[in-house]
């Protein structure tokens, strides 16, 4: 089996394209006209069976029809051409029908490498942590389950002659950083974020994508990879069973039959004995009940697939970079010039009036409106949001269809595009702008905190293709890749539900308003804030996250995040105090319609 200059297996393309397909018969060349020489060529008899021409190999150029013999009269010889050139085109069509597209066989991975033994036993190990450490939720349990699939991918790299590339290792730690916060964070909504952009950090770290369709398609490779990666360490398996050597395995399983026996012996005489280790080893050991065998077997088998996918596509991964996007038609310069010009003059114009009143003050603005704070900021700030949208996809399709004669036409695209950047950033922050204004007039939530969040990260990324038209695009899409993920990663560190307990109870402090009832909804995290405020407003504020933990019980270690385990002590030492009646007077329990 060999391979072309792309890494394209020839062979299966061969193969692919030249089996032999049923073909039309050409047609029976016309009896000789009146008058006609007798050199013209014979007429096929009735009832002859004409052979069928073989159809072409995938590449070979069709062969040129045959020059007019002597003698052979022209309309003849014109008929003759016309019928060889139909045959020829009808073959082409059918070996081009029955190949595979260019595309699959393109991004089609090698063979990969005979399974090792490391790598299925890297697989065990991440199925039983799994098991073990999942069953009662996310928390430090979550990223010691990652690391054995993080071992059988390298095991499993090693083998195929694949080596660490400065990015696979970047990408690689940015996944298992990312898999740290819901060991830190108790609030859902950051941790599901947080393991969304691991696993595309992951597939990156695994495919080595670097264009647009390796960025944004590296994750499906995991999916298919969950499929080939069983029967790779099935095929593995079978190819081993007949090699495996009694005197080299058997002793290592009797040592470790052995060595569980010793630990059961001991651990329970030593348990038994002393009730603090008694308590540490079952803090420390996972509490795993009978009725539960079923819910831990299918995580055992959902950790050991996805360590076997990793495995299979850090071995032979999807070369999604080889699917190429064709570029757009240029357009001449007034074509496509003329709408980007207008629309830098319509944000020329906004961003004036913005500047005006931002150095003019907003008493002005307010007053000739007649809107209040709250409605100036809320009234333009979801629109700005998908104006700075829009703009993104305005710039990518611009980009598309952008004149590219030469040198000249290039240095014209990233001035109108540069401008209408520089424009944007103006909306970004004028959109910040607006939803500082609502949080000043209403506090700070959670759905507010991520929108603003999220417009920060867009002007990220207008920042990013403002670069790429100075330094070149090879990076672009690595680089918001990666912006992505960091913005994720602060996002969870800073512990959004934190920062909304902090706002609010500063508010307090400063105004006397305070929204009790959404404090309910808020996670474990926003206890040491909430913690601050004065009785009975600390103890309504912390009732809906007190009574949660209390419905939970005990929750082992590897399942506990630190902003759970600070919340539980600091509600150990001062206790829930407000009753459900005077918590209600205050509003604690009613309803929230967040913006």
């Amino acid at each position: 089996m060999s391979e072309n200059a792309d890494g394209v297996d020839e062979t299966a393309s061969e193969s692919a394209g030249g089996a032999a397909n049923p073909v039309e018969p050409p047609l029976a060349a016309p009896g000789p006209q009146p008058g006609a020489s007798p050199a013209a060529p014979t007429v096929p008899q009735p009832g002859a069976s004409p052979a069928a021409p073989t159809a072409p190999q995938p590449g070979a150029s069709p062969a040129a029809p045959t020059a007019p013999q002597p003698g052979v009269p022209p309309e003849i010889a014109a008929q003759m051409a016309w019928q060889a050139h139909q045959q020829r085109a009808r073959a082409a069509a059918l070996a081009k029908a029955s190949a595979p597209p260019t595309w699959v066989v393109r991004i089609r991975p090698a063979e990969a490498a005979p399974v090792r033994v490391a790598t299925l036993v890297a697989a065990l190990v991440a199925g039983l942590a799994t098991a073990l450490l999942l069953g009662d939720g996310l928390g430090p349990g979550l990223p010691l389950a990652v690391l054995p699939a993080v071992v059988a991918a390298y095991f499993a790299a090693r083998a195929a002659g694949r080596g660490p590339r400065p990015w696979t290792l970047l990408w690689a730690v940015g996944c298992l950083a990312l898999l740290v916060v819901p060991a830190l964070r108790d609030s859902a909504w950051p941790a599901t974020l947080a393991i969304l952009a691991a696993v595309l950090l992951g597939a990156l770290a695994l495919h080595g994508g670097r264009t647009w369709p390796g960025v944004l398609l590296s994750p499906l490779g995991l999916f298919e990879s969950a499929v080939t990666g069983t029967a790779w360490a099935w095929a593995g398996l079978r190819s081993r069973s007949g090699g495996i050597s009694k005197d080299r395995w058997l002793p290592v399983l009797k040592a470790t039959a052995v060595a569980a026996g010793l630990l059961v012996l001991f651990g329970t005489l030593f348990a038994s004995a002393d009730a603090a280790f008694a308590d540490l080893l079952g803090d420390l050991m996972p509490d795993v009940s009978v009725g539960e065998g079923p819910f831990r077997t299918v995580l055992f088998a959902l950790g050991a697939v996805l360590a076997l996918a990793a495995a299979r596509t850090a071995a032979a991964p999807l070369r999604w970079d080889r699917i190429e996007v064709t570029p757009g038609k240029p357009r001449s310069r007034v074509e496509w010039a003329l709408p980007l010009i207008v629309l830098n003059l319509l944000f020329a114009g906004f961003n004036a009036v913005q500047l005006a009143v931002l150095f003019g003050g907003y008493d002005k603005v307010l007053s000739s409106t007649g809107l209040t704070y709250s409605e100036y900021a809320r009234q333009g700030f979801w629109q700005l949001l998908w104006a700075t949208l829009l703009t993104l996809v305005v710039i990518a399709l611009a980009l598309r269809w952008a004149p590219r004669a030469g040198a000249a036409d290039r240095r014209f695209v990233r001035v109108v595009l540069g401008v209408l950047c520089a424009m944007t950033l103006v909306v970004v922050a004028s959109a910040l702008r607006r939803m500082d204004l609502y949080v000043d007039a209403y506090g700070l939530t959670r759905l507010r905190l991520s929108v603003a969040a999220m417009e920060l990260w867009l002007g990220l990324v207008i920042v990013l293709i403002m670069a790429a038209g100075v330094f070149g695009a090879r990076r672009l899409p690595r680089a918001v890749a990666g912006s992505a993920a960091a913005a994720v990663l602060a996002f969870g560190l800073l512990s959004p539900d934190g920062m909304v307990a902090e706002n609010n109870v500063a508010r307090y402090k400063t105004d006397g308003k305070i929204d009790l009832a959404y404090f309910q909804s808020l996670s474990a995290d926003a206890v040491p804030a909430l913690d601050g405020l004065p009785e009975p407003q600390r103890s309504c504020a912390l009732r809906g996250i007190n009574d949660e933990m209390s419905k939970a019980g005990d929750v082992p270690w590897y399942a506990m995040s630190l902003g759970e385990y600070r919340a539980r002590k600091i509600l150990r030492e001062r206790p829930v105090t407000a009753s459900y009646e005077e918590c209600s007077r205050l509003g604690a329990f009613g309803s929230r319609i967040e913006y």
